[in-house]
């Protein structure tokens, strides 16, 4: 009997051992980035396993990177959505929506946001949902045609170079020697030129582009600088005799290099000074005076996986500092591949709502890189795979972008897109713009149309008359648009609607403005939010029902004049210690500040929040004088103290 249980004592010791050796090897290729690999590798461990929770996730990631959403999806669902950290939770919910599971992934999203601390969160989660249902509910503008230049590997990444279009590849099997890129098994990329059917779209006449300047590894992404003779282009980091020089994690992060085109060859070749080999530095596009270069990076101290970042090119060609495009752009997911046009950023996303993968996105920006809200360019463009590397003419017609949905002939491969222009059935928009207060109607009212895309509608920008009327022609029937009211010293008004199909006729949208003058009191030449007295209930600093509703007229002034700076001040009544109201008045100016900021204020617009206790009262109530509670729940109260901005 001894005998047998050594033999059974030795069995399990030796399928112990099998099966950590088996898992020692997954995570090795796990952590070199090989997941081709490292997934084949966890399958033959989970055959006679129990994988640990952190091994679950492992396992559950692998998938996600090779775009196994099925499988992936079963394996985050073995360590329950609820108890998923952040990053797993969000893999999680992209493996849903790119197996269309979209109702489920919405639910999930939504409950988790809604326990969450920030209500902002959820606020801007269903209103990227609302503006993506919209655009998909009324239809596309674009129509899509696949390229023959697409190989059974990836293709991707196009920018346009004169009148050709550059792009990335990893059709060539026999560069490196046949050697692969482990994440995916395939080819290392090379650059490919080639010239572009202005007819059709069509990628004709393909060659590799500066084949002598290739690195023997990653060559993608490139931009060109407007005198056509300066480009920024992306590698894998190296050192001396083109030999990978890897981070101490091991990990080989991406470059920027920039250099000069000089006949079919590269010359004056530099990376980019605020390169690391601790991080990556991928992805270049030049904004169109050339005076910012935006890039993909995930340095230490962003906001997500992978973040957008913008340099200052100087003068003298040095260049600034990093400045990150901060969240309204970036989230914890990746934010990728961004392109200039313009005023317009367009850049791939996983972290804003979308449809699955990474969806394209297009905002505004400005010279001082200021930027608008992210619009998801709807279900032409995205799909529930990978779309991203958006690129399009000076009038946004045509262009090109990548994407790995189903359809295509392989890998990723680059789609070329037209915009539909033509409208034969069109309306007159028509309306009057009236003040709040008066009813009276508000002349030289600026009022501007537009489509979800940020493209005008119509004929334009239009000011009221002195009936407070205004008449935009041309707008297109079928179409969501999205109108505004906009005049200096008043509040604005938005309204959105779908026009009427045929016959073409009046759609009529009217607006009131609110005056600032109205929204304000003056106290000795301080001005203030006007609101009613917040009434806090005695010795408590909780936000009260009466004291929200007053609160809300704080956040609708701070939101219709984004140059408000506040500093909020609050107090007690004279009960209670001294130092004890100083304290209370402290919370309580905690507790509005936190309620403003909850619904979207950005907190950089307020100063200061500060309490002052019982030292300003506003009558004759100070310690020991007999007062009604009427009397001291006057002096129980928050001042919203406009600093700046306004008028």
């Amino acid at each position: 009997m001894k005998k047998y249980l050594f033999l059974a004592v030795l069995l399990l010791t030796s399928l112990f051992a099998s099966a950590q050796y088996k898992l020692e090897k997954a995570n090795k290729l796990y952590d070199e980035m090989a997941y081709t690999a490292a997934a084949e590798a966890y399958e033959d461990y989970v055959k006679g396993a129990n994988p640990s929770t952190s091994t679950r996730m492992k396992i559950a990631d692998t998938y996600y990177y090779i775009n196994r959403f099925t499988d992936a999806v079963k394996w985050y669902e073995k360590g329950k959505a609820d108890k998923l950290d952040d990053d797993h939770f969000n893999r999680y919910i992209q493996s849903l929506r790119s197996l269309k599971q979209y109702e489920k992934a919405d639910e999930l999203l939504a409950a988790k946001l809604g326990k969450s601390k920030k209500p902002e969160l959820l606020q801007n989660f269903l209103k990227q949902k609302k503006q993506l249902d919209s655009i998909n509910k009324y239809g596309t503008v674009y129509t899509i045609d696949t390229l023959n230049i697409n190989s059974r590997k990836s293709d991707f990444g196009t920018a346009f170079y004169g009148d050709k279009v550059v792009y990335s590849s990893a059709k060539d099997t026999a560069h490196l020697g046949g050697r692969v890129y482990k994440w995916n098994e395939q080819p290392f990329l090379d650059l490919y030129v080639a010239d572009r059917d202005t007819a059709t779209g069509a990628l004709i006449n393909e060659q590799k582009f500066m084949p002598k300047s290739h690195t023997r590894y990653h060559n993608a992404s490139v931009a060109f600088a407007s005198d056509g003779q300066t480009i920024y282009y992306s590698t894998n980091t190296v050192k001396k005799r083109d030999k990978l020089n890897n981070a101490s994690n091991g990990t080989n992060n991406l470059r920027i290099s920039r250099a000069t085109i000089s006949g079919d060859e590269l010359i004056n070749e530099m990376v980019l000074p605020f390169c690391n080999i601790k991080y990556s530095v991928a992805h270049p596009a030049l904004t169109e005076d050339g005076k910012w270069l935006i890039f993909t990076s995930d340095m230490q101290g962003g906001l997500g996986e992978t973040d957008l970042y913008a340099v200052a090119i100087n003068d003298d060609g040095t260049y600034g500092k990093p400045v990150n495009l901060g969240e309204q752009v970036n989230t914890p997911g990746k934010e990728m591949f961004p392109f200039v046009s313009g005023n317009r950023l367009y850049f791939a996303s996983n972290g804003h709502y979308g449809l699955g993968g990474l969806d394209i996105f297009m905002c505004t920006i400005s010279d001082d890189l200021n930027v608008g809200e992210p619009v998801n360019l709807g279900s032409s463009i995205n799909s529930n795979a990978d779309d991203f590397a958006y690129i399009t003419d000076a009038t946004g017609r045509y262009g090109y972008f990548s994407s790995n949905r189903e359809g295509g002939m392989g890998d990723d491969d680059i789609y070329y897109f037209t915009r539909k222009e033509e409208h034969s059935c069109l309306h007159t928009l028509t309306g009057i713009i009236t003040d709040a207060t008066s009813k009276k109607p508000i002349e030289g009212v600026t009022i501007k149309v537009g489509d979800v895309y940020g493209n005008v509608v119509g004929t334009g920008d239009v000011i009221t008359d002195t009936e407070g009327r205004y008449i935009v022609e041309e707008v297109p029937c079928n179409l969501f648009i999205m109108a505004g009211a906009f005049k200096k010293g008043y509040s604005t008004d938005t309204d959105d609607v779908t026009t009427p199909g045929a016959p073409s006729g009046e759609v009529k949208i009217d607006f009131q403005l609110v005056k600032y003058d109205n929204l304000i009191t003056k106290e000795n030449n301080v001005a203030k939010i006007k609101i009613d007295p917040i009434y806090f209930d005695f010795d408590k600093y909780d936000i009260t029902p009466q004291g929200a509703q007053e609160l809300d007229k704080v956040v609708y002034v701070m939101q219709q004049f984004l140059d408000i700076i506040i500093k909020i001040e609050s107090h007690t009544d004279s009960r209670g210690s001294d130092d004890y109201n100083m304290v209370l008045s402290q919370n309580r100016a905690d507790a509005t500040y936190n309620y403003i900021i909850a619904k979207g204020v950005n907190a950089g617009r307020i100063e200061s929040v500060k309490g002052y206790g019982e030292s300003q009262l506003l009558n004759q109530c100070s310690n020991d004088v007999p007062c009604t509670d009427e009397e001291h729940q006057l002096n129980r109260r928050s001042d919203f103290i406009i600093v700046s901005g306004g008028e």
